[in-house]
């Protein structure tokens, strides 16, 4: 297919661009296959290259279109005033990274036009006509900058601290399950027949494997989706095996199922359900229940409509804010969060992760929980890595999940903001503990931005399986390869950073929680302030390192 077809209109004269805290601006409009750009009509003492619009049509959340008739012209042969019969239009687009652009187009079929071409063409399906296949700057090869082998580099770092782990290739060519990665960490009494028969009893085929070892107590962290009960209490003992030989010396192990009990009851109605204790006897089940999926992104659709609702008083959108329920989200996520990381600091006690697929909120708690408990995990590097184990190879599936971001009114389907709701419990912690990570929240808000549309090929597709089904890391470029780049790390690092080997321990008292300003309303809040108080942090640092 070619994505020309998809342009109804490939270029305007005269459209005037209103973009959130930039002056607006008047030029040519065009429409390719991949990208809405305008180039400004140069003024004289102006470069024309500073006011452009250069945007990703998969960056467009949704399209609207409005057409009116331009009034009243005087008829040059006589001088009157008629009514004229030209039109022109306005283009509204609402973007991913919530910002609302706006474009007044001369000609209602150019307007119409226009807006076809971009909505067509913002809600391609295809991975492979994606931008990222495209995308060649200048200076990169492809294949360079992509992460190494992150479960080998984990494994050989478990290694040496203990020999009750290995490593290994039940799921070479994801055979047996497809969003795992092909390399799993798994007990060493447990055979690889033992992990396909768990395999089996898992919704998925994701059976329980390891995600952490903290030193100090030489506790685990786990995940797994849900155990396949069904109504008939089925078992299986190579699970219930694997589960008991991961306590290993322990006495007993928690499992944290992120449902209500309620929603586990019912499951197990359906063909799935939650470990009984009676064959589990080691372990104890404990319901947190965290929402997920429509609901989270209704959630979102709230809280972003309330960010944008010029009309509020302060008491009407501090109403919307709460009625939107986002900040309890976040609440209850570093709350589970912290469930889980004092059993394994200060109890220590294994504990075992999950919900029904194990592919969104599960991965929410445990990569919180290793930031948390980990001072690697809060490097600018160790951050990148525990995003690629804990969602990227963890089968997280993005392509699904951040289809649409908050401004889409269709009735969701498969989208939930599951990684943004992490990214915002990672800016509490950086709040919460200004010194403890050595990345600032520009990092972020890159990575809210890429994931849901990107020129990167990091967060294509749903699971590894698929990025190596379409050979992702051979034909796109990485995004940790350009965050890395000298001149752009720069920007990402916290002056003020300190290495701390302590567990840090956020509060979630309401008056703790806040909106992450940098995020949902640095497009109607100007940051000038802020980013004059970066720069004098960094020139006092500088200052002090000299």
């Amino acid at each position: 297919m070619e994505l020309s077809h998809l342009i109804q209109c490939s270029q305007v004269e005269n459209v005037r661009l209103y973009c959130p805290q930039k002056p607006p601006v008047t030029g040519t409009l065009c429409v390719s296959s991949h990208h809405l750009l305008l180039s400004a009509h140069p003024l004289e003492g102006t470069r024309p290259d500073k006011c452009e619009l250069w945007l990703l049509h998969r960056a467009v959340d949704s399209v609207e279109k409005s057409v009116h008739n331009i009034a009243v012209l005087k008829n040059k042969e006589n001088g009157q005033e008629e009514e004229s019969r030209s039109s022109s239009g306005i283009v509204t687009l609402r973007c991913k990274d919530l910002r609302v652009i706006q474009l007044e187009i001369p000609g209602m079929e150019e307007t119409l036009n226009v807006a076809r071409s971009v909505q067509a063409l913002s809600s391609m399906d295809s991975v492979t006509l994606t931008y990222p296949f495209f995308f060649r700057p200048s200076g990169c090869k492809l294949g360079k900058g992509w992460s190494v082998d992150t479960m080998e580099t984990f494994y050989n770092k478990l290694k040496a601290k203990t020999h009750l782990w290995r490593l290994s290739y039940v799921n070479a060519g994801f055979k047996l399950c497809p969003s795992y990665p092909e390399k799993v960490i798994v007990p060493v009494s447990c055979s690889d027949d033992c992990l396909r028969k768990s395999a089996v009893f898992r919704q998925g085929h994701r059976f329980p494997i390891l995600c952490y070892y903290h030193r100090n107590s030489k506790a685990i962290l786990l995940r797994s989706a849900q155990p396949l009960v069904g109504p008939t209490h089925r078992r299986c003992k190579e699970d219930e095996m694997l589960l008991n030989v991961a306590l290993a010396d322990q006495l007993c192990g928690f499992i944290i199922d992120i449902r209500s009990e309620h929603d586990a009851r019912h499951s197990r109605s359906m063909g799935g359900g939650t470990e009984n204790k009676d064959r589990y006897t080691k372990w104890k089940v404990l319901y947190r229940p965290l929402e997920r999926g429509r609901a989270l992104q209704i959630s979102l659709t709230r809280l972003v409509a309330a960010c944008h609702d010029h009309c509020l008083g302060t008491n009407r959108w501090l109403a919307k804010l709460l009625t939107s329920h986002w900040m309890t989200h976040v609440r209850e996520a570093l709350s589970t969060t912290g469930l889980a990381v004092e059993c394994i600091e200060r109890v220590g006690t294994c504990v075992l992760v999950h919900g029904e697929e194990g592919t969104d909120n599960t991965l929410l708690v445990t990569s919180l929980s290793q930031l948390i408990l980990s001072p690697d995990c809060r490097t600018l590097a160790g951050f990148q890595d525990l995003i690629e184990r804990e969602w990227l190879q963890a089968g997280h599936p993005f392509q699904l999940r951040c289809a649409r971001s908050g401004w889409s009114q269709e009735r969701a389907q498969q989208e939930s903001p599951s990684f943004l709701l992490f990214l915002d419990c990672c800016w509490q912690l950086t709040r919460q503990f200004p010194r403890a990570m050595e990345f600032n929240e520009e990092l972020l808000c890159m990575l809210a931005t890429h994931a849901y549309s990107s020129e990167y090929g990091t967060f294509l597709c749903n699971n590894e399986k698929e990025r190596s089904l379409y050979k992702v890391r051979e034909q796109t470029h990485s995004l940790w390869g350009f965050l890395n780049n000298f001149a752009v790390r720069q920007n990402l690092l916290n002056p003020i950073y300190e290495k701390d080997p302590l567990v840090i321990w956020p509060s979630v008292a309401p008056q703790s929680i806040q909106l992450w300003e940098g995020f949902f309303l640095r497009y109607l809040i100007p940051a000038e302030h802020k980013q004059r108080a970066w720069q004098r942090i960094q020139a006092i640092v500088g200052e002090e390192h000299k």
